[in-house]
């Protein structure tokens, strides 16, 4: 049976959190990094699914504690991690939020990553593109269909 076309334009607004058992696979720094069928994605119109994973999900001392935070305005105060290889440091590169607004609750301490910086980030084995724009953390794949919000072709959802 085909797989089922999620349009980004049908997501809601304020953004949906939905559990997962999607198998995620994320690599960074010629390592695996993460390894899951336990995540979150939040849906949010006109943005492909952020995913969020469980701490316990990457390899021990690979996310160290970032300078900066940022705020988002469903989730609360975010902070940042940078991912640390063999390879060496990427700066930035995963964030989470240590206390979300109720409504996000589950996200407690979960960490998200940016796919752009990363080897590679995995769905059920399919490859996923970066959302586009780089200050966006979305996961492109054959079930999400666009525009997304950061594509220079559609300028108005920039």
């Amino acid at each position: 049976m085909p797989q089922a076309i999620e349009r980004v334009c049908d997501y809601p607004r304020p953004p949906a959190l939905v559990a997962s058992t999607e198998h995620i696979v994320i690599r960074a720094g010629g390592s695996l990094l993460a390894d899951t069928r336990n995540s979150y994605r939040v849906l949010e119109t006109f943005h492909p699914p952020t995913y969020y994973l469980p701490p316990e999900a990457f390899s021990a001392g690979r996310l160290q504690r970032a300078q900066g935070r940022s705020f988002c305005e469903w989730k609360g105060v975010a902070i940042y991690y940078d991912v640390v290889s063999d390879q060496g440091r990427i700066a930035r590169a995963a964030w989470s939020y240590p206390e979300p607004t109720p409504a996000f609750k589950a996200l407690a301490g979960w960490v998200a990553v940016y796919p752009g910086l990363m080897d590679g980030c995995w769905i059920d084995d399919e490859r996923v593109q970066p959302q586009p724009g780089g200050f966006y953390g979305g996961w492109i794949s054959s079930a999400v269909q666009g525009p997304f919000k950061g594509d220079p072709l559609h300028p108005e959802l920039i």
